[in-house]
């Protein structure tokens, strides 16, 4: 036998041993729904609030027009006739400290 399968039984019996037969099922499920909660969390497309993208902004570069405006109103950056590439450039350098 591989010495990965020899320890896999050898935690197997192990846990048998200390959680009993009846908490054993109770283990499983509680592993399935957290497995399962973490598939869906990864499927999930994850969200930034329009403040949290004057904090990060390397993420800012995904955000939309509106959210760039605002994260730059709120530096202190002027945006009149930029496009968004030079938005997100300033806000960059500016949370940055450069």
């Amino acid at each position: 036998m591989d010495p990965l399968q020899l320890a896999i039984i050898g935690i197997v019996i192990v846990v048998f041993v200390v959680m009993g037969p009846k908490k054993i099922p109770e283990l499983a499920r509680a592993l399935g729904m957290a497995r399962k909660e973490f598939s869906e969390g990864m499927k999930a497309e994850p969200t930034m609030p329009a403040a949290a993208s004057t904090m990060a902004p390397t993420m800012a570069s995904s955000g939309t027009l509106d959210e760039l405006m605002t994260a730059a109103r709120k530096l202190g950056i002027s945006t009149e006739g930029k496009t968004k590439e030079q938005i997100q450039d300033e806000i960059v350098r500016k949370t940055a400290g450069t």
